[in-house]
């Protein structure tokens, strides 16, 4: 264990674990509650780093927002949701952070975090973050979807659709979504919700078979 990464950061928590249980069990003067600290301390390190754990490997780091992201896509994924992480646009330098496919549809989401003490606004058509305008990383976003959506369609042989979504950490929104040029605005944290409002109604088969497409044409950033 000690000879590997994983093995020497278990060792680190399970020592500071059990120091911690020990002076719990001290100053209580009850072995019993700091047992019981010590086991809710292993569960705290457990459960932070499932959170912070991801499918994209660690030399092709992703960020705080995709991580987010990719964690509220655990859950999907268990509800048969199928998903790809940091896949690339064949000929470009643009990606997509996240594409899920599942029975209500497919979809392509960008994960970004934003200063939040800049609101965001719709002004004609066009979302500001404070005085800044986010039109042109709007259209990026719509641009691969719609390139994934072809993609897809011509190694199918037939048509589907790519919703195409920017999962926004950060400020806050007076909606927890808002469909704009395209693309839907949504709330970072909303993105579950999100996924079920899809449209489409797709079999178990549909759905596998625009996976395995989405991963030959799609191809992994790492």
């Amino acid at each position: 264990m000690v000879a590997s990464d994983v093995g020497r950061r278990w060792l680190i928590r399970g020592g500071a674990a059990a120091l911690a249980g020990a002076a719990t069990g001290y100053l209580t003067s009850d072995w019993r509650i700091g047992a019981t600290f010590a086991v809710a301390v292993v569960i705290a390190f457990t459960v932070r780093a499932a959170r912070r754990q991801s499918e994209v490997p660690r030399w092709r780091k992703p960020s705080a927002a995709q991580r987010r992201t990719e964690a509220q896509l655990k859950v999907m994924k268990r509800l048969g949701y199928q998903v790809l992480h940091a896949r690339g646009i064949p000929g470009g330098n643009g990606q997509i952070d996240h594409f899920i496919v599942g029975r209500r549809g497919a979809f392509a989401i960008d994960s970004e975090a934003w200063d939040k003490r800049l609101p965001l606004r719709n002004k004609l058509e066009k979302l500001y973050h404070g005085r800044f305008s986010k039109n042109e990383r709007i259209d990026e976003a719509l641009e691969e979807a719609r390139t994934a959506q072809r993609l897809i369609s011509e190694e199918l042989g037939r048509d589907i659709n790519v919703r195409a979504a920017l999962a926004i950490y950060g400020p806050g929104m007076p909606w927890d979504s808002h469909r704009l040029r395209g693309v839907d605005i949504i709330s970072g944290t909303k993105v579950r919700k999100w996924l079920r409002s899809g449209r489409d109604r797709l079999s178990e088969e549909e759905i596998a078979d625009i996976y395995r497409a989405a991963e030959r044409v799609l191809l992994p950033r790492y």
